[in-house]
């Protein structure tokens, strides 16, 4: 990647899944970066310290999301914004006040700062959640999520992506910021984080036991490396406008399951379905055309399923199993 020294940009939210793969890149750029986070002191933020160029270019704030001028203050002098930070949870307290304050916060704090472009991470679940869509219909960036369907069925998480998200284009609007947004679905791969994030858990509860059966439903999923490229892509694109989906297949629970048992049979990986009555259900139709016409290219779902399981192993999550030696090593193909 041609490297682009000098530049400043603020990255919220820094220690996250996301985010965290976004200041390695930025960083092996040679962009100079300052992230947010709620207290640079604490252990679960020494990975951003240990990447490469961090001694050098990496300033931790200390910032929160209800903060405006803790968010004012790292932003100031900032070129560009990706504002990845939200909070990730179904309590509708905890979720959609500080989602909401964030956006319209960043982008105010922007707008003052004059900075060239704020990127928003959003999500799939601000574009999906929407009951009476035809189930042939194309899911793209079009799309937008039923707040009183979200709502009544108390998903809290989507309905405060989606408000999130549209009070960032508000404000944006209102303030005249260049703002692009990404809408990434259920984000996997390689851990730089200590912690084992929502998305990975997905996966993790397959591998430990603690998920007996698998569920009769539907996911899309992408990985981590791509979106936080994805990110880098649409801030460095002029002519980027709008909302981007970030997605690379959707696959149902089985065909998830059946890719773990092939990669690492020697765990307790779940076989059978809760519901075997209903019919299996379809993956929807999406595009990520939008992101492939930039020049992104997707990591097969395959390759981020094991790179996955092999960093949990190797982060100390899972047990590794004992190899025989007359058994051959396993090599990725997707």
């Amino acid at each position: 990647m041609p490297s682009v020294p000098s530049k400043i940009v603020c990255v919220t939210g820094a220690g996250g899944f996301i985010a965290s793969w976004l200041v390695k890149l930025l960083l092996e750029k040679g962009y100079t970066v300052r992230g947010t986070v709620r207290n640079p002191d604490d252990p679960k933020n020494s990975h951003l310290r240990e990447l490469e160029g961090a001694e050098e270019r990496l300033i931790l704030c200390k910032a929160d999301l209800n903060d405006y001028e803790s968010l004012r203050e790292a932003i100031n002098g900032c070129d560009g914004v990706f504002h990845t930070a939200s909070p990730v949870t179904d309590d509708p307290e905890q979720m959609v006040e500080p989602a909401v304050n964030g956006a319209k916060y960043v982008i105010s704090a922007a707008a003052e700062a004059k900075v060239r472009r704020v990127v928003l991470t959003s999500s799939i679940g601000a574009i999906y959640m929407d009951p009476n869509r035809d189930p042939e219909q194309v899911v793209d960036e079009t799309c937008w999520s039923d707040l009183d369907f979200c709502k009544n069925t108390k998903n809290w998480y989507c309905y405060g992506k989606a408000v999130a998200e549209q009070a960032a284009w508000e404000t944006a609007k209102e303030l005249g910021v260049d703002l692009v947004v990404i809408n990434p679905v259920l984000v996997l791969g390689p851990l730089l984080q200590p912690t084992v994030n929502a998305s990975i858990l997905h996966i993790y509860k397959y591998l430990t036991g603690s998920a007996k059966t698998y569920v009769n439903s539907i996911q899309a999923y992408v990985h981590v490396k791509d979106v936080a490229l994805a990110h880098i892509l649409l801030f460095e694109t002029p002519e980027a406008s709008g909302r981007y989906l970030c997605a690379e297949s959707v696959l149902h629970r089985g065909d998830v399951v059946e890719i773990l048992a092939k990669f690492f049979p020697e765990y307790p990986i779940p076989t059978k379905c809760s519901d075997e009555k209903n019919p299996r259900k379809k993956p929807y139709k999406f595009s990520n055309q939008k992101l492939k016409d930039l020049g992104l290219e997707f990591t097969s779902v395959k390759q981020s399923l094991y790179e996955t399981v092999r960093s949990l192993q190797e982060k100390g999550h899972l047990p590794i199993p004992k190899q025989n030696d007359d058994q051959p090593i396993r090599i990725l193909q997707s």
